[in-house]
């Protein structure tokens, strides 16, 4: 198993820099994934650790070696890539093959390799078909197959579920989980998708227009944003955000806003200040009006069987998104009290930053 370590990594087209000098460690045999919005710079990241970029400035270690002008073809990485970049004339057999017979690889190791990496993502029945009688997701597969059979050092993904619908985009979600459970390799994927990379990772790491904005484990990023953004981004529904003013009465803080005035255990708040405040919908409860922190009027519901969503508005929120576990009848315009869940309550600055209670 390999370790990846990005030290101080810069990269500029010309004269504008889309990477900022981004430090990261890829553990042996962890699942990392590189998530964020589009532009941020994920991909740009994952090809200068794959070698298909040149970075400006910094240094990219693979198991202590440095590598920043080590080509591609000699890092021992394997892509994976979001087109799947198969060749159509081949079979799948070939096409899982051909770097090994580049190689001058004897036959019967190619033939065992490529037979033991078709087992392991069940497409052993489609070894002699082209790629175009496979579906996007037996594609895939044999993209994911030809990394495999070159034992890599590490794999790199890069989007390679973004062109599946949604079913299969789950289905691929849990074999890919499955897949490094069974070979244990370091692998990097890049994702703009929030859900992949919190079923997927052993650690996140968002991006933010070239620049780590948070790196941890999922639950982490999920319950401890360090900012504003990397609150907003993580989570699906994405995160409510009030703004509201400190209020400081005898050495506590109240919340407050036009539709609500809460008081707060947070200690370091200045008075008359303006915050904005976070609560996913999960920690939104809907309750009886005495114990209500708020009044809302239902814009729509999501009634999904299991669960349920309200889009919500008061007077200063224009949307408030709520999660009701269950089914719950409601109208358009009808009333609803809801409750903050004191302990899942995030501040943020003026400036984004999260605002500790220490």
């Amino acid at each position: 198993m390999t370790e990846i370590i990005l030290k101080d990594i810069f990269k500029s087209y010309d004269q504008t820099e889309v990477i900022h000098g981004v430090n990261l460690k890829v553990e042996s045999g962890k699942f990392l994934v590189l998530v964020g919005p589009s532009g941020c710079g994920k991909s740009t990241l994952l090809r200068i650790i794959a070698g298909l970029e040149r970075i400006t400035s910094g240094e990219i270690l693979i198991d202590g070696n440095e590598v920043s002008n080590i080509p591609a073809s000699e890092r021992g990485l394997a892509m994976v890539f979001q087109s799947y970049a198969l060749y159509p004339h081949m079979s799948v057999f070939k096409n899982m093959a051909f770097a090994l017979e580049n190689l001058k690889m004897d036959k019967k190791i190619i033939e065992e390799k490529v037979n033991s990496a078709a087992k392991l993502l069940q497409i052993e029945d489609y070894l002699q078909r082209k790629p175009k009688a496979l579906s996007g997701g037996q594609r895939q597969r044999v993209a994911i197959g030809r990394a495999i059979v070159r034992d890599p050092k590490a794999f790199l993904f890069d989007e390679p579920l973004s062109n599946l619908d949604a079913e299969l985009r789950v289905t691929m979600r849990k074999e890919l989980s499955s897949l490094h459970e069974k070979i244990g390799g370091t692998m990097i994927y890049v994702t703009h998708d929030q859900v992949e990379a919190m079923t997927l990772a052993d650690q996140i790491v968002v991006l933010n227009n070239g620049y780590v904005a948070q790196a941890g484990a999922p639950l982490n990023l999920y319950n401890n944003p360090s900012d504003i953004f990397v609150a907003g981004f993580i989570g699906s529904p994405k995160m409510n955000f009030i703004k509201i003013t400190a209020d400081e009465n005898a050495g506590s803080f109240n919340l407050c806003s036009d539709s609500f005035n809460l008081k707060s255990g947070h200690k370091n708040l200045k008075h008359n200040s303006i915050y904005t405040l976070g609560i996913r919908p999960e920690h939104i409860e809907v309750t009886n009006k005495e114990d209500s922190d708020l009044i809302v009027n239902v814009d729509f519901s999501e009634q999904l069987g299991s669960e349920t969503y309200f889009y919500c508005n008061s007077k200063d929120i224009n949307q408030l998104i709520v999660h009701h576990t269950g089914q719950y009848k409601i109208n358009k315009g009808d009333e609803l009290y809801l409750r903050f869940k004191r302990d899942s309550l995030h501040l943020f600055s003026e400036d984004g930053m999260s605002v500790t209670n220490n």
